[in-house]
């Protein structure tokens, strides 16, 4: 095997074969090709309004900052055609979110996607992810970002026709988790269950930065208001 046919498997092996634009390069930024793009325009506006209006994406970016990861949109995001149903990404050696022009069309559905990726954002702030070398860090990572991002809100379970009682959350996270993780490594679903059930209550429990899993609009306005007067607690005493 020659050393490009190397490269390639190794990519793939981390899910870019899912983000082929990641490698091709088709069209420069900002060229004519990209601007007649339907897809890509229709990305690019629902990003904005994503960013702009999204009490859920707001926060983050503004958590983001104040920890010293500051994500911008000409420089973080990136509208591209993408492989399989996948909707998005984090690309953690570019620390840029992938957005898949081509299966997102909802504004509803790319407000939850930002949401999601900006969480692996957020951990590849804190925590320092080993994204390609640890699959229980991934692991966690993704159950977070299921649990905290809306993906499996009644209102989404519903939509899918999933329904369910008691602990019905926690099995949409764990399945959701389990399907991020198959997409993107090559290994079988029992050694990729294995690890979500290895990892899953202490991930499923860090609700950072919320500080609560935020079901809806009104979670957000508290975990901001938490988060910005967290140190008052602090220095009052």
């Amino acid at each position: 095997m020659d050393q490009a046919r190397e490269s390639e498997q190794k990519d793939e092996d981390y899910g870019y074969g899912l983000f082929p634009k990641r490698k091709e390069g088709k069209y420069k930024k900002g060229s004519l090709g990209e601007s007649l793009f339907t897809f890509h325009n229709k990305c690019q506006v629902m990003l904005h309004f994503a960013l702009e209006t999204s009490p859920y994406a707001k926060f983050l970016l503004g958590v983001m900052k104040q920890s010293g990861c500051a994500a911008y949109k000409d420089r973080h995001f990136a509208c591209e055609d993408c492989d399989g149903i996948v909707s998005g990404g984090f690309d953690a050696a570019t620390s840029q979110i992938v957005l898949c022009q081509n299966n997102v069309h909802r504004q509803s559905h790319m407000n939850r996607v930002v949401t999601h990726e900006l969480i692996h954002a957020f951990d590849h702030c804190r925590a320092h992810v080993d994204w390609f070398n640890d699959l229980r860090h991934l692991a966690c990572s993704e159950i977070r970002a299921a649990n905290l991002s809306g993906d499996c809100s009644f209102g989404n379970e519903l939509s899918r026709l999933n329904f369910g009682v008691k602990g019905h959350h926690q099995d949409c996270v764990r399945d959701r988790a389990l399907r991020s993780i198959l997409a993107v490594r090559k290994v079988s679903p029992e050694e990729g269950k294995k690890v979500v059930d290895e990892v899953f209550d202490s991930c499923f429990n860090d609700h950072a930065p919320f500080g609560r899993i935020p079901h809806n609009k009104d979670y957000v306005k508290f975990s901001s208001h938490d988060f910005q007067n967290r140190d008052r607690y602090y220095s009052n005493l």
